[in-house]
């Protein structure tokens, strides 16, 4: 007997994305490995550049107070990755990943509702 798994939704895989995210971030802090790391913000700043991109976009259906704050949080993860200072390092990527996860779970959330 096979079971087969529905599709993920659009909310479901975007909230994968940024848990997966948060996940390379925290392991990449744990291990104190640079090269994740920093492989792990450049991912991290893609994502946010590609939510902050779609929401931009005309056709985008969610309520302009949910784009703008989205936006603003693509800025402020663009802010502190490119000012990762060593002295809070550490403070600055565990906000990424609280980020991450705080959004991933409205999505959810916000998945739920719409079903």
């Amino acid at each position: 007997m096979t079971t087969e798994k529905a599709p993920m939704s659009t909310f479901e895989e975007d909230a994968f994305a940024l848990t997966q995210a948060a996940v390379a971030l925290s392991q990449a802090l744990e291990k104190n490995d640079q090269t994740a790391l920093a492989a792990a913000l450049d991912e991290n700043l893609n994502l946010w550049t590609a939510i902050k991109t779609l929401v931009a976009r005309d056709d985008c259906k969610l309520p302009a107070d949910i784009r703008t704050s989205l936006t603003r949080l693509s800025d402020y993860t663009a802010k502190v990755t490119f000012d990762l200072s060593k002295d809070r390092l550490s403070e600055k990527v565990e906000a990424l990943v609280n980020t991450n996860l705080q959004i991933a779970e409205g999505l959810l959330e916000g998945g739920a509702k719409k079903q």
